[in-house]
């Protein structure tokens, strides 16, 4: 198995977990970046028989990254794209106060560009559920403000009037929550969701001679 990443950060908890689990040998980390030429640092072509992407296909050139995947997978290819608005948002919340939300289309662009490229993708579509949480009012309005950006900054007094109206008490409040961090004593009455489409397809690129 090969993993990749492009942050030494990620690469060095990849690196601990390999080695909590015993795992040397059979996981083998690369530091590469889509921007990277693979053919110079990245696997050779046809190295795997399933490469994967998953909610990283973030380039200025995804014709190129979805390409290098395609190279390097022998039997199939599959990314995880966001197919609504950006998971640092609430939808729900940025509509019920009123906010702009910009969607992301590029899923759409990237199942285009597989057609393009001869391959026949499949797509399937599922949400993942996000839970925020916070111990005061004040907490949740600066935690959520994260979110109004390009243009919503001026709805910070009705964020804090949403949050206000709709805070309930956390059951699970102390427990491990995301990244490790004990969760807070609030949240919010509706559960977050983001939206993705798993897109997969076979290789269509010949191998190398």
């Amino acid at each position: 198995m090969i993993a990749a990443d492009f942050s030494p950060a990620m690469l060095g908890t990849l690196d601990a977990g390999i080695e909590y689990y015993g795992l040397e040998g059979r996981i083998t980390p690369l530091e590469l970046a889509w921007d990277d030429d693979w053919d110079l640092v990245g696997p050779v072509a046809k190295a795997v028989d399933v490469a994967f992407a998953s909610r990283s296909v973030t380039t200025t050139n995804l014709k190129d990254a979805l390409a290098k995947l395609d190279r390097t997978a022998r039997r199939r290819c599959a990314v995880t794209m966001v197919a609504n608005s950006s998971p640092r948002h609430d939808l729900h919340l940025m509509n019920a106060i009123g906010a702009s939300v910009t969607c992301s289309n590029g899923f759409v662009y990237a199942f285009n560009i597989l057609i393009q490229m001869g391959a026949l993708p499949q797509v399937t579509y599922f949400e993942s559920p996000r839970r925020d949480t916070f111990d005061s009012l004040e907490a949740g309005v600066a935690d959520f403000s994260r979110m109004l950006e390009h243009g919503n900054e001026d709805k910070v007094d009705r964020l804090r009037d949403y949050i206000a109206q709709h805070m309930i008490e956390n059951p699970h409040a102390g427990e491990p929550g995301s990244k490790g961090v004990p969760q807070g004593r609030y949240m919010l009455d509706h559960v977050r969701k983001v939206r993705w489409a798993f897109i997969a397809w076979e290789p269509v690129s010949a191998p190398s001679s």
